[in-house]
């Protein structure tokens, strides 16, 4: 006789069993830890086994509970997939890539690691940003196909994800018509006599550049942190101050905002990776953004 259980306590285990623990679970879901737990009872007493079991700090499956998650897995990856099924069926066809940017990535080098996909046809790009766990989490759960940073995703036996390393750029410093000639006239102690625009504490190339600024002997006056990469040449491009950027986008950055180097920081560079699940990485376009960096 099949048992009856009810799908919705199932989708409740599938994300505790991704998140490796109901507080992490209960977050995500934006539940109380209570409601959840008792969610995942309600289908461990329809099942009649134990799916979840303490394990330092977090929880792990039972030998029922990875039969439990394997099914699971099946069973959302097929409902996420519907929606777009029904209507592909009405609509001209499309193939989808759903990209999750990490805040600390530069919005400057965002296109030019998607440029080996944007041309393909019929292509439907859904990109969302955010903090760089929260990201994982739904790759984790395939509301992603990949996820682009500045860095490796972090050791966690509870999220089976990948790091593909999509390259390099080093860093320079840009200004507008304001400060350009100042600046590059004794670079880099000409740093000294005009304002900075520096990325937050978030952004992983902000520690190398302060190193860069005390090996220099420099202590500049900065004027502003900036989280975000795109907000940052904004400002820098009105005059407010002068930035660090990719050398790589040293032409778009011409192009759109009319700033030009005025120098480059040796040693400072920006790392770029994606990051996808064992599963997805076998998605053709993911493959097609790990390619150049294969050559």
């Amino acid at each position: 006789m099949a048992l009856a259980f009810n799908h919705r306590h199932l989708y409740y285990f599938w994300v505790v069993a991704k998140e490796g623990s109901m507080t992490r679970a209960a977050q995500r879901l934006d539940m109380a830890v209570q409601t959840v737990s008792a969610q995942v009872r309600e289908l461990e007493r329809d099942l009649g086994c134990q799916l979840l079991r303490p394990a330092g700090r977090g929880l792990a499956l039972t030998d029922a509970g990875v039969v439990a998650l394997q099914q699971a897995e099946q069973i959302f990856q097929l409902s996420q997939a519907l929606p777009e099924q029904v209507l592909a069926t009405v609509q001209a066809p499309s193939v989808r890539l759903a990209v999750g940017i990490a805040d600390g990535l530069p919005k400057l080098e965002v296109q030019r690691l998607l440029q080996p996909v944007l041309a393909v046809p019929h292509l439907r790009l859904v990109c969302d940003d955010g903090e760089m766990a929260n990201l994982l989490a739904d790759l984790v759960l395939h509301k992603f196909d990949v996820v682009l940073t500045d860095h490796p995703a972090p050791p966690n036996l509870q999220l089976k994800v990948h790091s593909h390393s999509l390259g390099t750029s080093d860093i320079g410093w840009y200004g507008s018509a304001d400060w350009w000639a100042l600046a590059q006239a004794d670079f880099p102690a000409s740093l000294q006599q005009v304002p900075l625009l520096l990325p937050t504490t978030h952004s992983v190339v902000r520690a190398q550049l302060e190193r860069w600024l005390g090996h220099k002997g420099l202590r500049p006056r900065v004027v502003a942190e900036i989280e975000d990469s795109a907000l940052l040449e904004t400002f820098g491009s009105t005059g407010l101050g002068i930035f660090p950027a990719a050398l790589a986008a040293q032409d778009a950055l011409f192009k759109r905002s009319q700033v030009q180097l005025i120098g480059a920081c040796e040693g400072v560079q920006e790392h770029y990776y994606a990051i996808s699940t064992e599963r997805k990485v076998m998605h053709p376009l993911v493959q097609q953004i790990l390619l150049p960096a294969r050559h």
